[in-house]
């Protein structure tokens, strides 16, 4: 799917509602989809964004110049038409861009005279939230191209102008991470208890509001993690576990490539708590789970499941026959308790 196969007018339609966070979760899958489609459409959307981002600063001085911000569109596209010309790839500016354009332009216009002359300041540009609901999972392109999956009951969120001077989001729940390349614009992730930042790399961040513990395992390249605490760097291979409750920090060796095998489908588990294996639980199959004796809080499993493959009770039998637990179901409610 490219912007060719697609109605001009739906396009512009998506890039103002996402710049005026009003798209229904539906039309913003659908701009993910076309912006996952090729270069040229990340390119455009982040043209877009520029244009935004540059009207806005007009309106910080109280004088909006349309023309300038117009202007401003038109240098950027001819720029990239130049780059591509040169790289035997010619890129054509169809009508479509300026109208585009326009539309975005026309739009801040309003927002400013309905301000009645107000400031539009960039820190009250709309915050972009993405869901994931139990049961499923989410896979998504941030404008800057960086590749994220979200895994089910997670939410992310990050400001309209992401990737123009900074690339900075707030993660709640579970994400794995590809991110793009920019030495000069560091991606940063943020959570409660622990941050991250790197430059471009893989790497999968758990950190549920409701979990013990928050967990970054590395695949590729380098991140650099902060805490109230303690900062540390992680290299490929290893994870860092955070006691949530007591603030400790552990880096060890791992096989980092399984803290992701859930964008695939899978549930793996090294070492893990049970209450937070409970939960992951409760989010994939979408169902209820009671630990009814407070010890079995600091057991630990190891697992690997297949998730559209293996029923929750089949999982419960494995996680039984270690003999740590037992358990009763009935329906979707499911009660652990220890073995008699």
């Amino acid at each position: 799917m490219n912007e060719q196969s697609l109605h001009t007018d739906t396009v512009n339609d998506w890039i103002t509602g996402y710049l005026t966070n009003s798209l229904t979760p539906e039309e913003m899958q659908s701009l993910q989809e076309w912006l996952n489609a090729s270069e040229e459409n990340r390119k455009y959307f982040s043209d877009m964004q520029e244009v935004w981002i540059a009207a806005s600063d007009e309106a910080d001085n109280i004088v909006f110049n349309k023309e300038r911000a117009y202007q401003l569109f038109l240098k950027q596209t001819e720029a990239t038409t130049r780059q591509n010309i040169n790289k035997h790839k010619f890129f054509q500016l169809r009508p479509w861009m300026y109208a585009a354009a326009m539309i975005i332009v026309v739009f801040i216009c309003g927002t400013i005279a309905f301000q009645s002359g107000k400031r539009v300041l960039r820190n009250q540009l709309a915050q972009i939230t993405i869901e994931a609901p139990y049961g499923s999972k989410t896979k998504l392109y941030l404008p800057d191209g960086t590749l994220v999956w979200l895994n089910a009951g997670s939410k992310m969120s990050y400001a309209q102008d992401f990737g123009i001077n900074e690339r900075a989001l707030n993660l709640t729940g579970e994400a794995y991470f590809e991110v793009t390349k920019n030495k000069h614009i560091p991606f940063k992730v943020h959570t409660d208890e622990l941050d991250v930042k790197v430059l471009g790399t893989k790497f999968n961040f758990r950190n549920y509001q409701d979990a013990l513990e928050a967990k970054v395992c590395l695949l590729e390249g380098k991140v650099a993690l902060s805490t109230q605490q303690k900062e540390t760097i992680l290299h490929p291979d290893q994870q860092a576990l955070l006691d949530k409750k007591t603030g400790n920090l552990l880096i060890s060796s791992t096989k980092a490539a399984y803290s992701a095998e859930w964008t695939n489908d899978r549930l793996y588990f090294d070492e893990a708590l049970l209450p937070d294996i409970v939960k992951e639980l409760e989010r994939s199959y979408n169902i209820k789970i009671t630990i009814a004796d407070a010890a079995l809080n600091s057991v630990r499993f190891y697992g690997n499941f297949r998730r559209k493959e293996q029923s929750i009770r089949e999982i419960m039998d494995v996680l039984s026959s270690t003999d740590k637990m037992t358990y009763t179901i009935e329906g979707k409610n499911i009660v652990i308790t220890l073995p008699e």
